[in-house]
């Protein structure tokens, strides 16, 4: 697991010459800054597959799934976003055009283009890569039930792109909702990560998700298991954040990461531009979590995931 020792805190405090909330979280950030600095994540050439799932809106399903992507190409790893969401929201923050015209993952599942002829690099980073999304997925729900293996679409696109095209992660961004698309996702997928706001009603249909998680096991993937948890917009100055984040751990003590994401202006302001939080400012509270975080799932292996 990864952490920042409490000496390494407490002697940054002390070069600040003064014990005040600003000055500690100054001290803090720096802290971490100098230990992810120090993070050195060596990657086993196995691909992993996570599909980042949530069917609450507004919990940073999005954001998570870019950021953590954008934070693991950054420790090296080449990635792999494919973006099943019709609003096309992940193609916009990894700064990959996705107008109507442009080839997208549409054309792989509806069309069944091979999905090398879609995946664009992401002006980011050059280990990040982005299937994007575009409109015309907002019908490939329909359209997807009259097809042939309509659950297994995805996956076998992407066995068939990671023979020339080896990655070390694929993230699948899904809609907030268990249509065929959602189905696809986690059919191509080995992991389930989820990220639960720290607010109330954070726990509101994650037994409904994990009942769909049981099911795609039993009939259709039995590979794929809830890996990894990440807790989202933690305000650390209430008492209800907290006590969602002591829920959740007591219910997933093995999935959920001690990385929290604290509500962030940053974060918010990110996509915006057409960047996740890592390129618009790395330096920044959220951006530092995100790469805690991300440093947190390259440091488990997909055996150790599987067995959580």
């Amino acid at each position: 697991m990864f952490h920042v020792k409490q000496s390494e805190k407490a002697s940054s405090n002390e070069s600040f010459g003064m014990d005040t909330p600003l000055a500690r979280e100054l001290a803090d950030l720096s802290a971490r800054r100098r230990a992810l600095e120090s993070a050195k994540i060596e990657f086993t050439g196995e691909t992993r597959v996570l599909t980042v799932s949530n069917q609450k809106g507004g919990v940073g399903k999005t954001t998570t799934a870019v950021n953590v992507a954008s934070a693991l190409a950054g420790l090296g790893a080449k990635v792999l976003v494919i973006d099943l969401d019709p609003q096309g929201n992940a193609s916009t923050a990894l700064g990959v055009p996705h107008s109507a015209e442009i080839p997208s993952v549409y054309d792989v599942l509806i069309e069944e283009f091979p999905l090398a002829d879609i995946v664009q690099q992401s002006p980011e980073d050059p280990n990040l890569f982005c299937a994007p999304s575009t409109i015309h997925l907002a019908g490939a729900e329909i359209e997807l039930v009259a097809q042939v293996a309509r659950e297994h679409r995805l996956r076998r696109a992407l066995e068939e792109y990671l023979v020339d095209s080896p990655m070390d992660f694929v993230i699948i961004d899904c809609p907030p909702s268990l249509g065929l698309l959602t189905i696809n996702a986690f059919t191509a997928a080995s992991e389930v990560f989820i990220p639960i706001q720290c607010e109330y009603y954070a726990l509101e249909g994650l037994s409904q998700l994990l009942g769909s998680i049981q099911m795609i096991q039993k009939h259709l993937n039995p590979a794929l298991h809830l890996s990894t948890i990440l807790l989202t917009m933690f305000d650390g100055r209430t008492r209800l954040a907290q006590q969602v984040a002591d829920e959740v751990r007591t219910h997933f003590p093995d999935q959920v990461l001690e990385t929290v994401i604290p509500r962030s202006v940053r974060v918010s302001e990110a996509p915006s531009f057409g960047q996740t939080v890592i390129a618009y400012d790395g330096q920044s509270a959220g951006a530092i979590a995100y790469r805690e975080a991300a440093v947190e799932i390259a440091s488990r292996t997909a055996t150790q995931s599987k067995e959580k």
